[in-house]
């Protein structure tokens, strides 16, 4: 199999543009920018969102959207759950048979929660007792 010389389908191409080359190119004087004005000039960008002195529309509308990556604990008081007293041992497992756990950590709340600080074994449980 020869290789062939690739090059572009007919007509995918165009000549670049060069500005500013005397009258008789037709991109002469003001190199096709028009008259005065701040688009004229060199060096000029505009802002991204620029409206030409509006307000912009991200500064018209609200601030909204912002999610902590803190893991705030589900907090379970254990003084409305009895069956809680009741456990050998506080893992996450051994809680969600009495109580329903949304998130990955739990805390222990309540006046009888530093009683058990004692049965916790697992490292996602803390209590209010110190």
């Amino acid at each position: 199999m020869a290789l062939e010389k690739l090059q572009p389908a007919c007509g995918a191409t165009h000549k670049t543009k060069r500005v500013g080359r005397g009258a008789g190119s037709g991109y002469g004087k003001t190199s096709s920018r028009g008259q005065k004005g701040q688009k004229s000039r060199t060096g000029y960008s505009k802002k991204r969102g620029f409206e030409g002195g509006q307000q912009p529309l991200q500064r018209r509308l609200p601030k909204v959207g912002f999610k902590s990556r803190v893991v705030k604990p589900q907090a379970i008081n254990v003084d409305k759950f009895e069956g809680i007293l009741n456990l050998d041992e506080i893992t996450v497992e051994t809680l969600s048979t009495v109580v329903k756990i949304k998130a990955k950590k739990v805390k222990l709340i309540g006046t009888k929660a530093k009683e058990l600080k004692d049965k916790i074994k697992d490292a996602n449980i803390t209590t209010s007792g110190k």
